[in-house]
């Protein structure tokens, strides 16, 4: 989550939402892809922490199944993000802070242990949540 929360500080600094996500390898150590928000500064509404971190995750292991793998983030996933860590066959989701607006690993929406779907992978919730919603207070009461 240390990672994750670099990322989400590059995030800050480009001026965009500070999240920041790593993809583990079934190892659980090494670092396969990372990513931060680059929404402002790419114009791109999906580049996401989470979407960019699966994709260079991907890219690395050059195959889209990440099956075996961890996605570390420190804000809970949208429904977009779920999305894409369903499609991924990512095994497992670690999220610091909860998102009560638009989270759906449990949240306001469960999308990733949606019965329905093909793949749910494991969800750990609340790894250090004061600092990763700290990094979010701080951001959002400056705007």
């Amino acid at each position: 989550m240390r990672l994750a929360l670099d990322e989400a500080g590059r995030a800050a600094a480009g001026g965009d939402v500070p999240v920041g996500a790593v993809v583990l390898a079934a190892d659980g150590r090494t670092v396969l892809g990372t990513g931060h928000n680059e929404r402002e500064a790419t114009g791109d509404p999906t580049a996401h922490a989470e979407v960019l971190a699966i994709r260079r995750a991907a890219a690395r292991l050059g195959e889209w199944r990440l099956t075996g793998c961890t996605l570390v983030v420190t804000l809970e996933p949208c429904t977009m993000c779920a999305g894409a860590l369903v499609q991924s066959r990512v095994d497992r989701v670690v999220y610091g802070a909860r998102d009560e607006k638009a989270g759906a690993a449990g949240s306001l929406w469960d999308v990733v242990r949606d019965r329905r779907l093909n793949h749910r992978p494991e969800v750990i919730e609340g790894v250090l949540t004061t600092e990763c919603a700290r990094l979010l207070t701080d951001f959002f009461r400056t705007r």
